[in-house]
């Protein structure tokens, strides 16, 4: 099964609430991630709160062209369940 986002709502402070089409649902905080040129602009609270989810890629998109990987936001909300190391580590994540 391909990893999709389906619902996405900006919270606070970069945290984004992210509900994928595996059922699943969680808090991904952003923040530490926000690096490089294309993100430069989301660095603004109001700017990157204006995310928005692509209905052809099926994930967030914002308006200065930047996206991220379902997979990459999956990781970044379930990280720490021990039951998800092994798909982690496949995705290249973890090592």
């Amino acid at each position: 099964m391909f990893l999709h986002i389906i619902e996405a709502k900006y919270l606070s402070d970069y945290k984004i609430e992210v509900l994928f089409n595996n059922g699943q649902k969680g808090v991904a905080d952003l923040s530490r991630i926000l690096k490089g040129k294309i993100f430069e602009s989301l660095k603004e609270k109001t700017v990157f709160a204006q995310l928005k989810i692509d209905k052809e890629l099926e994930t967030i998109v914002w308006q200065n062209g930047a996206d991220l990987a379902p997979e990459f936001i999956y990781y970044q909300i379930f990280k720490n369940e021990p039951q998800l190391q092994i798909q982690f580590k496949q995705w290249g994540y973890i090592a």
